[in-house]
């Protein structure tokens, strides 16, 4: 039987991008240029191959749809019934089956109308030959929207079903809902299933992986499972029993000895006795959770006695706690040991093992008297141990050492340096900067050096040397800082007087404003400044000079046209040119000797220009409705 890996089916794309796609490809694909006077087979050809490449577009896609999706007689029971399960076989089947009646129906419309395309007498009818056939393979395709909308809801969830291998090494957990199987998957496995107070978090099949004996197993996590008939049970059940019907595992039965998952002792035993047809031929398990909260001897009498009849039927009972560990770790191993050899007992029963068994032969060999015969050991060996043997100490190491003084040891690996003066091995080692050392640069009496300065200072300092002397200063310095202290609040009083003023106004530019001489003098008089004779200051505006420029005399009137400019300095398109002819002759050369540059710098490759008037790619071929001048 196949074993299908789900995560590979491809996309399947809807009615509507299906038909995009299909028409985009054929457009691309095949050629796009055809005109009425080609020869009649010529055209025929032309809508023949966008006919027949159309078809088999629709077709591949069609079957590799077809060929991906699972066939439900070829894959595992387990596989099969879990897609009936979920999906309705009734349902998955018929939509295949549209699927594949569409795919012919393609096949057989192409067919028709390239046998019809032999009878078309001209472009027109060639075309309209080719529409209708595409027209029609896109109406089918438009009949099956239903159909693909579900199978691609089906392959996204296929895609997200765990990868369970119904041949391997399984254990499978069931009960009812809340007893503890997410935690113990989790405790056991590698997996992360949600676990929350509420029944019913898990809602589909999760797989764990783990190892033991040096063997891969799969932990199998079902949803809950309530006791009612099987006709009543909805899809998150159905599942599990899916699971228990199919895996060929060792079935691990949790029950909540506390009751704490809402259900009873005694209803999770009827449920365990409904469903124990399914445990046929497996190894089984009876595992009692939450011991934690409540042990089986803690339990009435009654209570006791069912876990008894479980016993005297042969069924293994283990108390554990999820929440502790405790008990989780023996399950798992009774488990695993009890289905190891279980297949090997399997296996031992089957006809493969007679055919196996005839090729091999086991020699077992026998005794041939009863003397009992020691080793041998040679005489060499023995003396090379006893020169091994050395009765001196063994030399104490580091690790010895730290061991008996625990936490006052202190790592020192200069007691081992191999040097030829063993007094130098605690020596500071010289701090190289820039390859020199450090301490040649430093003084060795600097300490000594600055306690004498410092000694000194002090000194200086108890004798008054620099003892400020308040000297009375003279009345001039005295009216120069009255005069500062003046200026000082004058300036203030004209910072508050510009505060006080209007700011919500227009701003205009600061400009420097121009002062009267007079006013200015008048303010410095009243700050107490001698004014007088200040002719020479520098706030003081100069006069003119009443000498004028001495005037050009007029000059020479100049004889020719180049010379009519200021004798000063000659303009540069003249300077060095005799007359006029000259000058006329000069513009002529410059003129021709530009015509080359010019022509040249009118346009090249990087100029947005299009040397051919009319170039064939932008007015020939297929176009929309629109302006042709430009595409």
């Amino acid at each position: 039987m196949a074993l299908y890996n789900f995560k590979k089916i491809t996309v399947v794309p809807t009615a509507k991008d299906f038909i995009d796609l299909t028409l985009s490809k054929t457009q691309r694909k095949t050629p796009t240029v055809i005109h009425k006077h080609y020869q009649i087979h010529r055209i025929r050809h032309f809508y023949m191959r966008k006919i027949k490449y159309t078809q088999q577009n629709y077709h591949d896609r069609l079957t590799q749809i077809l060929t991906d999706f699972p066939k439900l007689d070829d894959i595992h029971p387990f596989y099969a019934d879990l897609m009936n399960v979920l999906y309705d076989k009734d349902h998955y089947k018929l939509a295949l089956g549209q699927i594949n009646i569409a795919k012919n129906l393609i096949d057989n419309v192409a067919k028709d109308y390239v046998r019809l395309m032999k009878y078309g007498d001209s472009l027109y009818r060639c075309k309209q030959l080719k529409r209708a056939a595409l027209g029609r393979m896109c109406t089918i395709i438009k009949r099956q929207k239903q159909s693909l909308e579900y199978l691609e809801q089906v392959r996204q969830h296929l895609s997200r079903l765990p990868t369970i291998d119904p041949n391997t090494r399984t254990l499978l957990l069931c009960g009812y809902p809340n007893v503890g199987k997410s935690s113990f998957i989790n405790k056991v496995t590698r997996a992360d299933v949600e676990v929350q107070p509420y029944a019913f978090t898990t809602k589909s099949l999760f797989v764990g992986h783990m190892d033991y004996k040096y063997l891969r197993w799969q932990v199998v996590d079902t949803p809950g499972i309530l006791d009612h008939p099987l006709e009543d049970r909805n899809t998150i059940e159905m599942q599990a029993i899916t699971a228990l019907a199919h895996l060929r595992a060792a079935v691990l039965y949790m029950m909540d000895v506390s009751e704490q998952c809402g259900h009873s002792l005694e209803e999770q035993v009827e449920l365990f006795r409904n469903i124990k047809p399914l445990f046929a031929n497996k190894p089984l398990l009876i595992v009692a959770n939450k011991c934690d909260v409540k042990r089986i001897t803690e339990l009435p009498e009654e209570s006791q006695k069912i876990f008894e009849a479980f016993e005297a039927e042969g069924l293994s009972v283990i108390e554990t706690s999820t929440l502790t560990e405790e008990g989780v770790i023996q399950v798992k191993t009774e488990a695993c040991d009890r289905l190891l050899a279980y297949r090997v007992d399997t296996k031992m029963k089957g006809n493969k093992v007679n055919e196996v068994l005839n090729r091999l032969h086991l020699a077992m060999p026998t005794k041939r008297d009863n003397k009992e015969r020691l080793p041998f050991i040679p005489e060499g060996a023995v003396a090379r141990k006893k020169r091994m043997e050395v009765d001196t100490p063994r030399r104490k190491l580091e690790r010895d050492i730290e061991l008996e003084m625990g936490d006052d040891y202190i790592l020192d690996l200069q007691k081992y340096w191999d040097l030829m003066n063993s007094s130098e091995k605690y020596d500071k080692i010289p701090e190289i900067w820039e390859g020199h050392n450090i301490l040649d640069y430093i003084d060795p009496d600097i300490m000594r050096k600055l306690e004498e300065l410092e000694k000194e200072e002090e000194l200086r300092e108890a004798a008054g040397e620099y003892d400020s002397e308040s000297e009375s200063e003279d009345e001039e310095m005295m009216e120069i800082r009255q005069l500062a202290l003046q200026i000082r609040e004058k300036k203030k009083l004209k910072i508050l007087q510009s505060k006080e003023k209007d700011t919500r106004g227009p701003r205009m530019p600061r400009t420097a404003k121009k002062v009267q001489r007079k006013v200015l003098e008048k303010e410095m008089t009243d700050l107490g400044l001698d004014m007088t004779d200040k002719d020479d200051a520098h706030y003081v505006r100069r006069s003119r000079s009443t000498t004028r420029k001495r005037k050009r005399d007029e000059s020479e009137t100049p004889k020719s046209v180049a010379r009519s400019r200021s004798s000063s300095r000659t303009p540069r398109d003249v300077s060095g040119l005799r007359d006029e002819k000259m000058v006329k002759k000069v513009k002529i050369m410059a003129k021709k000797a530009q015509k080359k540059m010019n022509r040249l710098g009118r346009k090249g490759e990087s100029d947005r220009h299009i040397f051919n008037l009319r170039p064939k790619h932008l007015l020939a071929g297929k176009r929309k409705s629109g302006k042709t001048q430009r595409r």
